[in-house]
């Protein structure tokens, strides 16, 4: 068996995925072919992949549709990535490939594998993934519900009624989400474990807690500056030749980023760390949105050095 492991050809496989196709490129082969997205498309893939030694079996992350084939594939122990579909594309850029079919993308990205050689994506067990698929239904469901309380204050009187009753139902399927949420994450102890210690900090609610539980995996792993960058609240240097520019922040992780910059906003009221950081900077000359953003730093590093030394909340 260890022969013939070794006999079998190292390959990068490129994979476009779409609702209904999946494009597959091997890049060593300069191989394609096309099959439905489906378990007997996903089947006769893997298949036709186990005559090779994979060493990247890259897809985009487009929704859902490439979880059917990431997941037949962790359960064949290959080495999955599942990369930014900008990455891709600033790659495709780069090699000034400019025109693009399915066949042409799948191309692409398996040369993405072979030169920049992303790093394999962790599986994600399926409770895992329930969970995710909550936070990000209850994420939905509110934001459908901020919309409703816009049009309530700008419809008037006359649609009042008929507002009221739409956020009352929403407001019944948060609750529902919720009390989904808090069953499937006790019987995840890391999570629980977790979202304990995060919420122990004044200004961390539910929300900021379940985002950074599925949406920053990775806290608690990181150093300081590396959180903080993956976030996107560490300022970028844009600097060249006598001129420095001004430090910004860009980039990481929006979702996160969304919602610790509310939760942020609190904790300078109810934060005693953060309000008097805060302060500080105010009466420095700094401008708020400045100040602010340098909490949302502070406050995020806090959180992970929690998370890291498993330590509730004690300054």
């Amino acid at each position: 068996m260890t022969n013939l492991r070794k006999r079998k050809s190292r390959v990068n496989v490129g994979v476009d995925v779409g609702k209904w196709m999946l494009d597959i490129h091997i890049y060593e082969k300069d191989l394609h072919w096309q099959e439905e997205n489906s378990p007997e498309g996903i089947k006769q893939i893997l298949k036709r992949l186990a005559h090779y030694r994979v060493q990247r079996l890259v897809m985009e992350a487009t929704g859902r549709y490439q979880l059917a084939l990431a997941t037949a594939a962790y359960q064949k122990s290959l080495p999955v990535c599942i990369v930014k579909p900008m990455s891709v594309r600033r790659y495709a850029g780069a090699i000034e490939q400019l025109a693009k079919t399915d066949k042409i993308d799948a191309r692409v990205i398996a040369e993405f594998a072979a030169v920049i050689q992303p790093d394999p994506t962790p599986k994600v067990s399926r409770n895992l993934q329930i969970i995710k698929d909550l936070i990000t239904r209850r994420r939905q469901v509110m934001e459908i519900r901020t919309q409703e309380l816009n049009r309530l204050q700008i419809m008037g009187k006359t649609f009042e009624a008929s507002c009221r009753r739409i956020l009352r139902t929403l407001d019944a399927e948060i609750q529902r989400i919720e009390k989904k949420l808090t069953g499937v994450i006790e019987k995840q102890a890391e999570w629980s474990e977790r979202k304990s210690i995060l919420m122990s900090a004044p200004g961390v609610g539910e929300t900021l807690a379940y985002t950074l539980l599925a949406d920053l995996p990775e806290m608690g792993s990181m150093s300081n500056k590396q959180v903080a960058a993956l976030v996107g609240v560490a300022p970028i240097n844009r600097d060249s030749g006598k001129s420095r520019g001004k430090r910004r922040i860009k980039g990481g992780r929006a979702g996160v980023r969304t919602t610790l910059y509310m939760a942020t906003l609190s904790a300078t009221q109810c934060n005693p760390i953060i309000r008097a950081f805060y302060r500080q900077l105010v009466a420095q000359g700094k401008h708020k949105k400045v100040a602010l953003t340098a909490c949302m730093r502070k406050f995020i590093t806090m959180l992970n050095a929690m998370v890291r030394d498993q330590v509730t909340w004690a300054y």
